[in-house]
């Protein structure tokens, strides 16, 4: 498993880069490997603020959906709309996306 140190996890397999007032969000090596294949990520809650453990999105594998949960309180600004066309990237490299 992959677990590069820059980065803080949670209890539900996300992790957290933070750099200034801004945080990247993404799910564990750990995540991804026990979701199997991901074939969807849905995250619609772009603009919204959100508390800490808050649904922001989820990840559909062939196995199953699994929510994403908010590390931090905050607003999302944007998301990787790289995953639309390649969500099978997550398996890849999870905490390296783009």
């Amino acid at each position: 498993m992959n677990f590069p140190d820059h980065l803080k996890y949670t209890k539900d397999h996300e992790w957290v880069l933070v750099d200034g007032n801004v945080a990247t969000v993404g799910i564990t090596d750990f995540a991804q490997s026990e979701l199997g294949d991901i074939v969807y990520v849905e995250i619609e809650t772009v603009g919204e603020e959100l508390n800490k453990e808050e649904v922001f999105g989820t990840v559909e594998a062939v196995k199953t959906v699994s929510d994403l949960f908010m590390p931090l309180s905050g607003k999302v600004l944007e998301r990787n709309d790289a995953i639309d066309g390649n969500p099978e990237s997550v398996n890849s490299d999870p905490a390296l996306q783009p």
